[in-house]
């Protein structure tokens, strides 16, 4: 009888160290593939849109009128759902009824509530004046936010631009704002937790209102430190692991968006910038890489001997 105790409790032992590791796998797995199959949907959806600009009603408030914003809930009752299974329509202020939760663990472990309009889930969106950009304004209105779920039981909170435009190939600057469409943070499993974003939490970008790009880049929870152009590369397989690669030009713009679901601050400096995998080509033939410049959302070409981080993403 002791020997069998003993045994028992050795088992025991061994099923309390090794089965937290076995679930932890396993939602991982359950996840990416939940992940891959979201992603899925959602690009052949978009594909079906004829354009994704010019979705309901957006005027900004005066002393005298109130603001008018149906933006958000007209792109998904009246764009989305025509080309998705959709089961439930939330506006902005019933959100939970579609299963999106109140806060969200970020990628470097701090909490936020969950952004509710364009300037809460990042306010560079609404509040950038360039003087490089023609001393104009690159500002959005502030729209709010509407949620639905798929009928695979997925929910997901949409930021919308009515007012996006097409890639024009700007020369060697690319301006984040006017290039977004809709933004999408998605949980995985609803209301269920553990709510993190590179778990459960996880976000897709669309951009441009024709021949649109869909982005869903899954990020590494830190910034890579001081690579040059010709380093970077190399950055994400060498320092983090073969799974990891640069994201692309448009998956750095969806990056920046989502900034503050990766807990990064907004910076202009050298720890605000980092290299993308997107290659330019000038006039005289050089080749450089597009570098996010987080504090004022616009891609810009890099110096080939200027020193950058690496934000790295998980390949598909």
């Amino acid at each position: 009888m002791a020997e069998i105790l003993l045994s028992l409790t050795i088992i025991g032992v061994v099923a309390a160290i090794t089965l937290p590791s076995l679930t932890g796998n396993i939602n991982e797995r359950t996840w990416n593939t939940q992940r891959k199959a979201l992603y899925a949907r959602m690009s052949q959806a978009i594909a079906l849109m004829p354009a994704l600009n010019g979705y309901g009603t957006l005027t900004e408030g005066n002393e005298s009128t109130s603001a008018v914003d149906t933006a958000a809930e007209t792109f998904v009752t009246e764009g989305l759902s025509e080309v998705l299974k959709i089961n439930n329509i939330c506006d902005s202020e019933h959100l939970a009824d579609c299963g999106i939760p109140s806060t969200i663990n970020t990628l470097n472990a701090s909490i936020i509530s969950m952004p509710t309009t364009m300037e809460e889930l990042n306010p560079e969106m609404v509040s950038v004046f360039d003087a490089d950009y023609g001393g104009t304004s690159l500002n959005l209105i502030n729209t709010k936010a509407t949620a639905f779920e798929t009928q695979n039981g997925e929910s997901l909170i949409v930021y919308y631009n009515p007012s996006c435009v097409a890639n024009m190939g700007e020369t060697s600057r690319h301006f984040v704002q006017p290039k977004i469409c809709a933004n999408m943070i998605y949980d995985l499993n609803g209301a269920k937790g553990p709510n993190t974003v590179g778990k459960d939490i996880g976000f897709l970008s669309v951009l441009y209102p024709s021949d649109s790009s869909v982005v869903a880049p899954v990020p590494y929870n830190r910034l890579i430190n001081g690579f040059t152009s010709a380093e970077a590369s190399r950055a994400c397989t060498q320092n983090v692991g073969e799974e990891y690669r640069l994201p692309t030009k448009d998956e750095s713009v969806s990056l920046f968006i989502n900034r503050r679901l990766l807990g990064y601050a907004a910076s202009t400096g050298a720890e605000g910038h980092w290299f993308t995998s997107s290659k330019y080509s000038n006039t005289s033939g050089a080749v450089r890489n597009w570098v996010m410049v987080q504090g004022v959302g616009q891609l810009r070409v890099a110096d080939s001997d200027s020193q950058w981080h690496s934000l790295c993403v998980k390949r598909y």
